[in-house]
């Protein structure tokens, strides 16, 4: 093993040495620069090096530095987080998050990270210089040191549907998908169909995994076989229901119903049904996943799983803002709103051989 440096285990005993939390007086002291420099990239800003922003950081997250209440000024916002902020479902968790926000007198800060699951150091930059009230991410998460630089301004956070597992330690707000996924599934065997297709999400994202897990579990139970050629992997937009939905409908062995991972994938599976000259649901049945308000207008409306986005959105606001009013408590929070299935015309017994 590399011995560690002479300064590097000097810090560390210095620090434990220290039963309290240090004052910014004492990192500067340790750190070799003015209580001012400490003070700036407390609060983000960008006029430092980026070896002494390197070396306060270190002592900060070393001491477990967290601003006091009467430095911690908030700024009146809420910082929401999107990896991919382009469809009616990201409407719907704006819609919820600026509900709470309207009622606590706040504004909304609106950013996206291009389809990465975690946002750049840049972004986290920003938010220690906004101080805002809170963050809430949307099927995204926080690397190691963004959640210290968070910690250390006491700005809290909470992930919502998380990618991947947040860990025991995160707060964040989800969904009943594998029930949901289950639930789907069922409905279409109880109907009759034998062969039941899936487009899924993304396999790197959790939410996705519990359905296709609740779509196995229900045929499973069934005893039904999974036909691995009948489950094809999304990434939740509507051209890949269109393009996968081609490859299920055109097989000589092509299922009778689908189960989509979400609503967008199950309207580019209406097109491309429509393309193959199938009639929904005479000669397919669909099922989609989150009950977006163009569910109950496409022709026939679709049958889909609900899943409470704006209340899952007002749900991660309002635990936000209870764990900044809260400063201090560590204790982490996970919740689970309920799906439902919503039966509307999209699904019918299968056609007859």
């Amino acid at each position: 093993m590399k011995p560690a440096k002479p300064e590097e285990t000097q810090t560390r005993a210095r620090v434990s040495q220290s039963t309290q939390t240090a004052t910014l007086a004492e990192i500067a002291r340790q750190a070799g620069v003015s209580a001012p420099t400490v003070s700036k990239v407390l609060n983000g800003r960008a006029d430092v090096a980026p070896a002494t922003r390197t070396r306060v950081e270190d002592l900060l997250r070393a001491y477990g530095y967290r601003r006091r209440r009467a430095e911690a000024t908030r700024s009146p916002l809420i910082d929401l987080v999107f990896h991919e902020l382009e469809s009616a479902w990201a409407m719907e968790v704006i819609r919820g998050v600026e509900n709470i926000a309207r009622e606590e007198g706040l504004s909304v800060v609106l950013s996206e990270s291009a389809g990465r699951l975690t946002p750049g150091r840049t972004w986290a930059d920003q938010v220690a210089a906004r101080r805002p009230h809170g963050v809430v991410l949307v099927l995204s998460g926080l690397d190691e040191s963004q959640r210290a630089l968070l910690t250390s301004r006491s700005i809290p956070f909470v992930v919502m549907d998380p990618a991947g597992d947040p860990g025991d330690d995160v707060p964040s707000i989800g969904a009943t998908n594998w029930q949901g996924g289950l639930a789907a599934t069922r409905h279409l065997i109880e109907l009759g169909h034998r062969r039941i297709g899936a487009i899924s999400g993304p396999s790197r994202m959790m939410c996705s995994r519990a359905r296709v897990d609740g779509y196995r579990a229900a045929l499973e139970t069934a005893g039904l076989p999974v036909d691995s050629g009948l489950l094809k992997a999304g990434d939740f937009h509507h051209e890949t229901g269109y393009r996968l939905g081609l490859d299920l409908l055109r097989r000589p062995d092509r299922p009778t119903a689908v189960f989509a991972g979400n609503d967008l994938q199950a309207l580019g599976l209406y097109e491309a049904a429509r393309e193959l000259g199938l009639r929904i649901p005479e000669d397919l049945s669909v099922v989609g996943f989150d009950d977006l308000p163009v569910a109950r207008w496409v022709g026939p409306p679709l049958t889909t799983v609900r899943q409470p986005l704006m209340e899952m959105a007002e749900a991660a606001a309002r635990l936000v803002l209870d764990l900044g009013r809260q400063e201090g408590s560590s204790a982490a929070t996970r919740v689970e709103l309920a799906t439902s299935l919503v039966v509307r015309s999209s699904t019918g017994v299968p056609p007859a051989v």
